[in-house]
């Protein structure tokens, strides 16, 4: 690039920060003292608070003294204390309480360079863009602080200024945090191995993606999109007229931030709801959509007094392919079944194995530490004890993590922290596995049909107990209907795709010289409540309609001669 200078940087580049901080050790050493005197002073205080049996009255002291730390060596670390501020389970309440003033409690920058920002990225004054703007922000972030606006057209807006001087700082830290982890991976206790370096750049790149507002807003559009027939999630729009690379003008929001449970009590909702909107919302950017937010901490969630959710924050977002998604969908279903041998093959095609391990001995393993985490009720699953027994595995065995899962996982991992924030008792599972099951049993494209029949098929034999279970599961969750349900899989079975299917279940229900009425008794008694006469009988018409008759006297006689095909097998064994 040149004569790279930090503030021109458009793109996070490792390799162009190196060249050029190689040649400024002043600057780098600079920071690297600041930092760590920084750190050494706050930890010599923590240790002093123990030498003097001071440590229960010095908490709070040194709860803002972290925050203060934290504010002043810059956005940085301000973006570590805010993914620190979402874990209840892993940092102390006192500690925390503070570390959440890090989401919009932030120092605001100078208001009257802010002006000057928006009217230099926008090319005209304040006063011909709005007919009002708040004299001063009304939330101050890591990367900018917001202004509650109007347009002159009467739009009510949020406005975000960029703070002065970004790139620079954060390109600093970036290379610093580059060096640390090429240096301190050898002595972790993970298998990480060169793969931390690979997170700083994956973080990296997310960074200067977030600061760029014109991808945000593009970010936002394609997200609104994802959710556009989503009742419960609010997109805010955006004014591209009043939008550049660091301001951006957007939709203003009314609501309450997640961790407010008092305020959305007294608005009338329920937390409750909100988590499970939060929770599935999150699930269908994964495994639906493959854009998912990477940020989802409070500042950036919302509760609206209508019962919606609002994300209001898409600097961080990122894309997974389509083999992903399924992989994801594969992973969370044989973890839930105790599939350990087909999970071993979920993390290699994820990438956290690699191709050529023997994944023989890791099956015990995994069967012993995520078995132990799960327990006997899949309920009480959640991401805590999963990451808390995983270390064990990542020390024993040659796993990784790939670059974009850390994304992910901090995604999830912020998830589950703002619902225990909210219900200390909260379980992801209860939420996120009627969800998956509903998308199975609906199977809406070929590939999760095909595996719904990788689930209720083992070994050549149809597992009657899982499709209870699949079926129990997706009723809790209030948007599954056991009546079109059914009558996709009655299409599916009637259709040229649903063949194996069809030979399967006569199969099936015939397996063991013997008729296997108690399981379809089973299955009637969990779904019959939901059948009520008259929708039987306009889902029967409109299939009906849907089918010609040469398609069911084509499919009759097939499946008239499985019938006597398995009696006559039957007779000559006898």
């Amino acid at each position: 690039m040149g004569q790279y200078q930090p503030g021109q940087l458009r793109r996070y580049n490792p390799d162009t920060i190196a060249r050029y901080y190689r040649y400024r050790p002043w600057q780098v050493w600079g920071r690297l003292i600041t930092i760590a005197w920084s750190f050494a002073v706050f930890v010599f205080g923590l240790k002093w608070d123990e030498w003097q049996n001071r440590v229960e009255q010095n908490r709070e002291k040194r709860a803002t003294q972290l925050r203060e730390l934290l504010t002043k060596l810059g956005p940085t670390f301000i973006k570590v204390g805010q993914a620190l501020s979402t874990r209840p389970d892993l940092i102390r309440k006192d500690f925390l309480d503070e570390l959440i003033k890090l989401q919009d409690q932030l120092p605001a920058f100078d208001n009257a360079i802010a002006y000057q920002i928006i009217e230099t990225e926008l090319d005209k004054s304040v006063s011909e863009i709005f007919s009002e703007l708040s004299p001063a922000p009304v939330a101050a972030a890591s990367l900018g602080q917001v202004y509650r606006g109007r347009l002159l057209t009467g739009e009510e807006v949020a406005v975000k200024v960029q703070r002065p001087y970004l790139r620079p700082v954060l390109s600093l830290d970036l290379y610093l945090m580059r060096w640390a982890a090429s240096w301190l991976a050898p002595w972790l206790p993970l298998n990480l191995g060169h793969d931390l370096t690979l997170i700083v750049d994956e973080f990296g790149s997310k960074l200067f993606e977030e600061i760029d507002y014109l991808n945000e807003g593009r970010n936002a559009e394609k997200f609104a999109h994802n959710f556009r027939n989503d009742l419960q999630v609010k997109v805010p729009s955006i004014y591209w007229r009043f939008t550049s690379s660091r301001v951006l003008t957007l939709e203003w929001i009314n609501g309450f931030k997640l961790t407010d449970t008092k305020r959305i009590r007294e608005a009338g909702l329920d937390p409750e709801a909100i988590i499970r909107i939060g929770v599935t919302s999150g699930l269908q950017q994964l495994l639906e959509y493959g854009f998912f937010h990477a940020d989802p901490h409070p500042g950036n969630l919302f509760a609206m007094p209508d019962g919606r959710m609002a994300y209001i924050d898409f600097g961080m977002m990122d894309q997974l392919e389509e083999k992903t998604k399924e992989t994801l969908v594969d992973a969370l279903v044989h973890l839930v079944n105790k599939d350990y041998t087909d999970l071993a093959t979920d993390f290699v095609n994820l990438g956290f194995l690699t191709p050529n391990t023997n994944i023989a001995p890791i099956v015990p393993a995994l069967e012993a530490v995520l078995g132990n985490a799960i327990g006997k009720n899949v309920g009480d699953f959640n991401f805590k004890t999963i990451t808390d027994q995983f270390s064990e595995l990542m020390y024993e065995y040659p796993f990784r993590v790939p670059a974009k899962f850390a994304l992910i996982i901090r995604s999830l991992v912020t998830q589950e922290g703002i619902a225990l924030s909210l219900n200390p008792n909260f379980k992801i599972v209860e939420v996120s596995y009627p969800y998956v099951a509903r998308r199975l049993l609906t199977g809406e494209s070929p590939q999760l049909r095909r595996r719904l029949l990788n689930i209720l098929f083992k070994d050549g034999k149809f597992q009657w107990q899982r499709l209870e279970n699949l079926i129990a599961i997706a009723r809790t969750d209030g948007n599954f209907d056991v009546l079109p349900t059914a009558r996709m899989g009655l299409q599916y079975l009637l259709s040229d795709e649903g063949k194996f299917l069809r030979r399967q279940l006569v199969l099936a229900l015939t397996e063991d010289d013997r008729l296997h009425t108690e399981e379809v008794q089973r299955l009637w008694l969990l779904v019959k409540d939901d059948l009520q006469p008259n929708r039987l009988l306009d889902v029967a018409m409109d299939l009906l309609a849907d089918l010609s008759r040469e398609g069911v006297a084509a499919i009759l006689p097939k499946a008239t001669s499985l019938v006597f095909f398995d009696d006559s097998a039957s007779k000559n064994q006898q």
